[in-house]
C-alpha cells in the first residue's frame, strides 16, 4: 500500500444549511438542486461573499436526481456562480459530503482554484419509484405502435407488470452481501452484545441534547429558515427531528423493523430518512486575509475499507488509519461526532474503539484505540434525531463540529462515519492552526 502525500491545511471560511426534515414532510416538493441552492447561498452570505467569488462547486450526492444530472452543476449555476466556473458532482455513499470537502481541498491544493463552494445534498423524498423491466418493455412497444396494434399491446398488459419497486428500499440495501443498512445495524447489535434498552438510551439521549442545543440557540447559527414559498407548503425554521418531549417509554413500545421476531433495531433508534442539504465555503489556509477569521481547519484525513455486511465499523477502520497516519491518539481529540445511522452501530464502535481483542484481531494494534468519553460524543444531538440526509451528513459533522468546538472553546475534532457498502471516513479538524 503506498503512503498518501499529507495535504496543506485547509480553512473553512463559513458552512450553513437547510433545516433537515423527514422524508415525505415539509420539504419532499423541494428537489435536490433547490436544496442545494438555499445552503450554498446561506454559506456564501454567512461568508459575506458573492457567487462571482467561486472557482469551483463539490456537492455529494447518492441519490442522482434524473432531472438534474451532475447535480452540482445545476446548484452552482442556480446559485449565480459564473457559468465559466466548474462544478462536479461524488458519491461516496453516506460519507459524499465529506467527499465533496476532500475534492474541494485536493482542487486548491494544486492550484486548479483558490475558492470553492463544497457540501452535499439529498431530497430522499424524491427517490424515484422504478418499474419491472417488462413494463419497461411494454410501455416502449405501446409508444412505437400506432393504430388498432396498440389495442392488441393493451391485451398484454398483466397488473403485476404494475407492481412498483421502491428506489429508496434498493439504495439502502447492500447488493454484495444482501443485506439493508438495518439488517447490518442488528449483525453488529448481536456481535457485540448491545441490548435494546442501551440503543432505546442512546436515542433517548440523542433527542435530548439536539432539543437542548436548539433551545438554547446553537443551531440557529448553523441553519437558515426557509420560507414557504421555498418549500412550496409550509414555512421550515428548524429541524423537524428532534423530540424535546420524546420518552424512554415510548421508545420501548416500538417493533424491531429488520429482524421482527429477535431483533432490536427500531424506526425509534434509528436515523429517519431525511431530506436537506449542507454547504460550505473552502480556502487555502495561507491564503486567508487578516480581516478574515475562518470557522476553522481541517488537518488530515483518512478513508478506510471494511466488511459490507459490518459497514457500521467503518469509523473505527477510518479513525485507526487517521492515528496511524497522524501520529495522533484518540485522547487527543476534545470533541468528537459519530454519525448516528442506527444506535447499535454507534454503540458497537464505541466498543470497538475500546477492545484490545477488536485491535490486535483487525487492527494490528497491540492495544485499543482508547474509551470515548460519551461527555465528548455527539454533544449536540446527533443523526437519530437531527435526520441523515445520506449526500449531505458529511458536511454537516464537520460543520457541526467546528461550530460546536467554538462554542465550547476547544481546539481539535475528530468526525468520522460509516458508509454504506462498507467504508468509512474519519477527519481531523481544528479551530486554529497556533
Amino acid at each position: 500500500m503506498t503512503t498518501s502525500t499529507r495535504l496543506p491545511p485547509v480553512a473553512v471560511i463559513a458552512g450553513a444549511r437547510t433545516p433537515f426534515a423527514k422524508a415525505f414532510g415539509p420539504l419532499a416538493k423541494v428537489p435536490a438542486d433547490m436544496l442545494g441552492v438555499y445552503s450554498t447561498g446561506a454559506a456564501l452570505k454567512a461568508a459575506h461573499l458573492e457567487p462571482t467569488a467561486i472557482d469551483e462547486v463539490v456537492f455529494g450526492n447518492v441519490a442522482g436526481p434524473p432531472e438534474s444530472s451532475n447535480v452540482g452543476r445545476v446548484i452552482a449555476l442556480r446559485a449565480g456562480v459564473p457559468a465559466d466556473r466548474i462544478a462536479h458532482t461524488v458519491n461516496r455513499n453516506c460519507a459524499s459530503g465529506m467527499e465533496s470537502v476532500v475534492a474541494g481541498w485536493h482542487a486548491l491544493a494544486e492550484g486548479r482554484s483558490d475558492r470553492v463552494v463544497v457540501g452535499g445534498t439529498e431530497s430522499m423524498s424524491n427517490v424515484p419509484l422504478l418499474w419491472d423491466r417488462r413494463l419497461a418493455d411494454w410501455l416502449m412497444k405501446f409508444k412505437r405502435t400506432t393504430g388498432w396494434r396498440k389495442w392488441t399491446l393493451l391485451s398484454k398488459l398483466r397488473p403485476r407488470m404494475l407492481r412498483p419497486v421502491f428506489g429508496l428500499e434498493l439504495g439502502l440495501t447492500d447488493p454484495t452481501c444482501g443485506l439493508n443498512m438495518g439488517q447490518t445495524a442488528e449483525r453488529l447489535a448481536k456481535e457485540f452484545g448491545i441490548t435494546r434498552e442501551e440503543q432505546d438510551q442512546f436515542a433517548l439521549d440523542s433527542h435530548k441534547k439536539a432539543a437542548a442545543a436548539w433551545k438554547r440557540g446553537f443551531f440557529q447559527g448553523e441553519v437558515v429558515p426557509l420560507t414557504a414559498e421555498q418549500t412550496r407548503g409550509q414555512a421550515l425554521q428548524a429541524d423537524n427531528g428532534p423530540r424535546p418531549n420524546q420518552t424512554l417509554e415510548a421508545l420501548q413500545k416500538l417493533r424491531p423493523l429488520f429482524d421482527p421476531k429477535g431483533g432490536t433495531v427500531t424506526a425509534g433508534n434509528s436515523c429517519p430518512i431525511t431530506d436537506g442539504s449542507v454547504a460550505a465555503i473552502l480556502e487555502r489556509a495561507d491564503s486567508v486575509g487578516p480581516d478574515r477569521t475562518p470557522l476553522g481547519y481541517i488537518r488530515d484525513y483518512a478513508i478506510a475499507g471494511c466488511d459490507p455486511a459490518r459497514m457500521g465499523l467503518g469509523p473505527v477502520f477510518a479513525t485507526n488509519k487517521l492515528l496511524r497516519k497522524t501520529g495522533m491518539d484518540l485522547r487527543d481529540f476534545e470533541l468528537i461526532e459519530i454519525n448516528e445511522a442506527f444506535a447499535a452501530q454507534v454503540l458497537a464502535c464505541q466498543r470497538a474503539f475500546a477492545s484490545d481483542d477488536f485491535a490486535r484481531k483487525e487492527l494490528g494494534r497491540d492495544r485499543a484505540i482508547g474509551e470515548i468519553d460519551p461527555a465528548r460524543l455527539n454533544v449536540n444531538g446527533g443523526a437519530i434525531a437531527l435526520g441523515h440526509p445520506v449526500g449531505a451528513t458529511g458536511t454537516r459533522l464537520i460543520v457541526t463540529l467546528l461550530r460546536a468546538l467554538r462554542d465550547r472553546g476547544l481546539r481539535r475534532g475528530l468526525a468520522t462515519l460509516c458508509v454504506g457498502g462498507g467504508q468509512g471516513v474519519a477527519v481531523w479538524v481544528e479551530t486554529t492552526l497556533n
